[in-house]
């Protein structure tokens, strides 16, 4: 993940992304760099449009706040993800059951 932030603060500077920049970032972060994973980044993101990127992921969070409790109808919108959590803990559970009959 702290090679794709490299990325990030880089782009966000205006400097160049390539692997001596992003290995500089690392470096100075205290981070072991692996050459290979930085080639690959560089490479990865040579076809991507970083600002669209950024800005599409900056807004997914932004969107569902409101409904985590907000003002308004907040606790109306919680409810179905905090039933959805519970249902979700249940499947968890009998997943284990039904392993535990293999060995009865």
């Amino acid at each position: 993940m702290e090679y794709v932030y490299a990325a990030m603060l880089l782009h966000s500077a205006g400097k160049t992304i390539d692997d001596k920049s992003i290995t500089g970032v690392l470096e100075a972060a205290g981070v072991d760099v692996d050459a290979a994973r930085v080639k690959g980044l560089v490479a990865s993101l040579a076809s991507v449009d970083i600002e669209e990127a950024m800005s599409t992921a900056i807004a997914a969070p932004v969107a569902a706040a409101p409904a985590a409790g907000g003002s308004g109808g907040g606790s109306e919108a919680a409810a179905p993800v905090e039933e959805a959590a519970a249902e979700e803990e249940e499947e968890d559970d009998s997943g284990f059951e039904g392993l535990g009959s293999l060995f009865g």
